[in-house]
């Protein structure tokens, strides 16, 4: 099977390993990536138009009332959303157009019906996924506590997606993403 123009979401708890296996489909020049609409200020080393579209609040809130996002949330005060027509542009080309999102965002795009090949990237086990997240030392005790609670809220909705992808060997799960998406072919790159 070779890969065609559809959407590819991928989303599942922080320490996954889903943002270390889009990096990786990403060096397939079929794969294209789905770059968030944001309110907030761009941090340090930031580009406009390749970590996030920055946008003002009435910029943001015009696209919404346009109908411009697949989804938008509001999160922390900031607004986030994806934007509809990159990945039109790139399904009609041919392409792969991979989003990476949150659970919460998976489930808006799922109850919205939005055509794409849904993908939830999970942990061996909860024991991996406290490793994972306690060996990265950035977050307090009650942080990685609600991190690893929002975990497993999060892994109770993985029956809603099309597959659950387990990521207990890095080079393991990436293939089976590629071989579920169609990207076993040569690539073009």
């Amino acid at each position: 099977m070779t890969a065609t123009g559809r959407m590819l979401l991928i989303s599942g708890p922080s320490g996954t390993g889903k943002s270390t296996i889009c990096r990786r489909l990403l060096e397939d020049d079929r794969v294209v990536f789905s770059i968030s609409a944001t309110t907030r200020q761009p941090r340090p080393g930031e580009v406009n138009g390749v970590h996030y579209h920055f946008l003002s609040r009435e910029e943001f809130r015009a696209k919404i009332k346009e109908g411009a996002f697949l989804e938008y949330a509001d999160v922390y005060g900031n607004l986030y959303g994806t934007l509809r027509a990159p990945m039109d542009e790139a399904i009609a080309k041919g392409l792969i157009y991979l989003v990476e999102i949150d659970v919460q965002g998976a489930l808006q795009l799922l109850t919205l019906g939005v055509d794409g090949l849904y993908i939830f990237i999970a942990p061996p086990d909860p024991g991996t996924l406290r490793e994972r997240l306690s060996g990265r030392g950035t977050e307090t005790p009650e942080v990685l506590e609600r991190r690893l609670q929002k975990a497993e809220d999060e892994s109770r909705e993985s029956h809603r997606y099309d597959h659950i992808v387990v990521n207990d060997d890095l080079e393991r799960a990436l293939q089976e993403v590629r071989t579920l998406v169609g990207l076993n072919g040569s690539p073009a790159s």
